[in-house]
């Protein structure tokens, strides 16, 4: 499957290709990035196989991670997208696109992550009926912030790898504006 490539008036959201993996790994690596993503930093093999899981998704589902990029410099700013993780968690997120972002820590604080998630979900919105659902760590108060701008309510708090976590709904058209 071709991956749609998407612009914002900032941003373009593209395929992931192996000239994203340097910036990949080192946000990845770093454990700011690890903070709400697990608590563990990733190391370059983990992030070469997360860069090909999401380009096999498109492939699969029909749907899955984009790179972010600056519109102006091309410089790499992270990752948003949607996936089938097959966590195993209750409640069980298989049936619903799990939307989820990260960015690089220079870009955080900037609407970044908000501009891109809106991008995505508007994608999404012309080819799928539903909801969508994303998993916060509570502590996470900036991904908070980024889930309500999108439409997400707080649905049910569980428990993932052994931490809590909150877990978000979003029905199709939900989609806020800034």
């Amino acid at each position: 499957m071709s991956v749609p490539v998407l612009k914002t008036e900032r941003l373009v959201l593209c395929a992931p290709d192996k000239r994203h993996f340097e910036a990949a790994a080192a946000m990845w690596g770093a454990t700011a990035t690890a903070r709400y993503t697990g608590g563990q930093s990733r190391d370059r093999q983990s992030t070469w196989f997360t860069l090909c899981r999401m380009r096999g998704m498109w492939d699969i589902l029909g749907y899955s991670y984009w790179v972010i990029e600056d519109r102006e410099t091309g410089a790499y700013l992270g990752e948003a997208g949607f996936s089938d993780f097959m966590r195993g968690m209750t409640p069980d997120l298989s049936e619903w696109p799990e939307a989820g972002w990260a960015l690089v820590e220079s870009a955080w604080g900037k609407g970044i992550a908000t501009e891109a998630v809106q991008a995505a979900h508007d994608w999404l919105d012309t080819s799928r009926s539903g909801q969508t659902v994303c998993i916060i760590e509570p502590e996470n108060i900036a991904s908070v912030r980024v889930a309500e701008k999108c439409g997400y309510e707080l649905w049910q708090t569980s428990e993932y790898k052994g931490a809590a976590v909150n877990v978000y709904r979003r029905h199709v058209g939900a989609l806020t504006r800034l």
